[in-house]
């Protein structure tokens, strides 16, 4: 429950701090006093939008802030949820504007983003505006009404899961089957391209072997030649020529002479000879080219082929070297491999939506189940308390349609249907119910929804709007009865006396001039001062004694 209400600085609001209490409270004054702007406040601290423009003239910020009591409500697993200090006995929600526009929230002193003050807050008050009625006609609000009563969240979980994997696995398999014909075209192309490069079977390094091999074989002639020159000047096979080895070995014979008389030799003798042994070696590596060589037009005409058809294959895909070309083709069988996996993507997915449709149908079948007995208690109880506020000719019923497919929320379409006379059909009743019949129906309905939300706190604003007298007093039973059997706290800002009367608590608004300014101020009132309140609503400005005396009759009535 709310226990303390701080604002400070906001519209007209200098300064406003004060306990709230349990039970059944209500909020009175003049028209234009301030009570919207208190509720504005507390709109801001349930995270509404912020305004520079809520903060007084010339203050450099507002600041709302609410004690709740939340023991027993069960809630250490959001604030755990939002990694935030849990007080079991009670929180603190804060939020504060800078003249610049700019807001803080806070919740125990602890900064947070709105959406998270917005979720805490839900949690611990309802305000209900005029403006709620509204809510009567849209059908979410309506199947909402029904799925509180029947009190099967974790059901509804379960379907919204198994709703949510249907409608993804759709949508995947619509994408899929939208590109299918472009994907058909993408793998024909691609297979073509891969049986190319398949056919040719490029090699890695293959460029620079052929192109060596082409410059080998097309100068074969001047090669060979020059090789076979080489090898005979070398090992004197030229009859022009001694020969490099020979002419080597007779260099040795002559040091070999002088040895034993000139040791200094001896070094040079040792070098020369492993030059030998390597010019040998040289020559007979050389002899064994020559003898490789060959001129062989049909081997260079495969090469150059071969090599042409790799140059035109590197430049249809744009790429440099045959070792790119090997990984173009993995590439592209990478791609017909994921294109071959989305048909089977597209067999899973359809199974898939087989397997999770027909879950949800049976899950939607229990919630239809479980809707149909709650939709017969909502008609009870509704029309029961329509009965006590003074509407015993009125019919209320919930009417259940099966929709032709599932829906988010299951496969049942809820209408709330109403008449005001019995010998009217009824009708959707948002199509017939007065604004004070709208009031009576919201208010029988948040009295049946109360218990099984477990809210700590309900504000009620202007419920009472287009009922009077003794309509008006069953209303306040019934908001009695909430405070009582419920365990709520709730608070009616109300024009009417006779709800007026019927509080635990009677908070009074009202206007007082200040040094330079009118300003709002909010007031708990006496037992005089509620009946001195009470007599001013039944008689006006000027207060007789008989009113005061009806005033007295009202509080006292049971």
């Amino acid at each position: 429950m709310l226990k303390h209400l701080t604002i400070n600085n906001y519209v007209l609001i200098e300064s406003l701090d004060i306990d709230l209490q349990p039970g059944f409270s209500v909020m009175t004054g003049e028209t234009g006093a301030g009570k919207s702007i208190i509720l504005g406040a507390l709109g801001l601290l349930m995270g509404g939008r912020s305004d520079a423009a809520c903060i007084m003239p010339g203050a450099n910020k507002c600041t709302v802030e609410g004690i709740f009591g939340i023991e027993g409500y069960d809630m250490q697993s959001l604030f755990e949820e939002n990694e935030l200090d849990y007080e079991p006995s009670e929180c603190i929600l804060r939020r504060e504007v800078a003249a610049g526009g700019k807001s803080r929230a806070f919740v125990n002193d602890t900064p947070v983003g709105v959406t998270i003050l917005r979720k805490i807050a839900l949690r611990l008050l309802d305000i209900h505006s005029q403006h709620s009625n509204l809510l009567l006609e849209n059908p979410a609000f309506q199947l909402g009404i029904v799925d509180t009563i029947a009190n099967h969240p974790d059901l509804l979980a379960q379907y919204r899961d198994c709703y949510a994997s249907v409608v993804d696995a759709e949508r995947k398999l619509k994408e899929l089957e939208e590109n299918q014909a472009k994907r058909q075209s993408d793998e024909d192309y691609l297979r073509f391209q891969l049986e190319q490069l398949d056919e040719f079977k490029p090699q890695s390094g293959e460029d620079e072997e052929l192109q060596n091999q082409q410059s080998t074989l097309s100068h074969a002639e001047d090669i060979k030649v020059a090789l076979s020159e080489a090898d005979a000047l070398l090992s004197g096979n030229d009859e022009n020529s001694v020969g490099a080895i020979d002419t080597l070995r007779r260099s040795m014979q002559s040091m070999q002479q002088i040895a034993k008389v000139y040791p200094a030799i001896e070094e040079y003798m040792n070098r020369m000879e492993s030059v030998v042994i390597e010019v040998k070696d040289i020559a007979g590596d050389i002899a064994g080219l020559a003898e490789d060589v060959e001129y062989n037009p049909s081997l260079l005409a495969q090469v150059t082929e071969r090599l042409d058809n790799l140059y035109s294959l590197e430049q249809k895909h744009h790429v440099a070297s045959s070792d790119e070309l090997i990984a173009l083709a993995e590439e592209i069988r990478s791609k017909l491999d994921l294109l071959c996996d989305s048909e089977e993507t597209i067999k899973e997915l359809k199974q898939l939506i087989l397997t999770e449709t027909e879950k949800a149908e049976k899950l939607a079948s229990k919630l239809t189940a479980d809707r149909i007995k709650a939709a017969k208690q909502v008609e009870k109880l509704v029309s029961e308390a329509l009965s006590a506020m003074d509407m015993p000719a009125s019919k209320f019923s919930v009417d259940m349609a099966k929709a032709e497919k599932l829906l988010p929320t299951g496969r049942d379409n809820v209408i709330f249907l109403f008449s005001d006379n019995k010998s009217m059909a009824p009708r959707a009743l948002a199509d017939v119910a007065s604004g004070g019949e709208m009031s009576r129906v919201m208010l029988a309905l948040k009295a049946l929804t109360s218990k099984q939300t477990h809210l700590p706190t309900i504000i009620f604003d202007e419920i009472d709007t287009g009922v009077s007298g003794k309509v008006a007093s069953s209303m306040a039973r019934i908001m009695q009865e909430m405070a009582g059997e419920a365990g709520q706290q709730v608070l009616a800002i109300t024009h009417l006396p006779q709800i007026a009367a019927k509080a635990d608590a009677h908070y009074f608004v009202y206007k007082a001039e200040g040094k330079d300014r009118t300003l709002s101020h909010i007031k708990q009132l006496d037992e005089e001062g509620r009946i001195t309140e009470l007599a001013h609503m039944l008689s006006g400005k000027n207060v007789t004694e008989a009113a005061r005396e009806n005033a007295r009759q009202l509080i006292n009535e049971e």
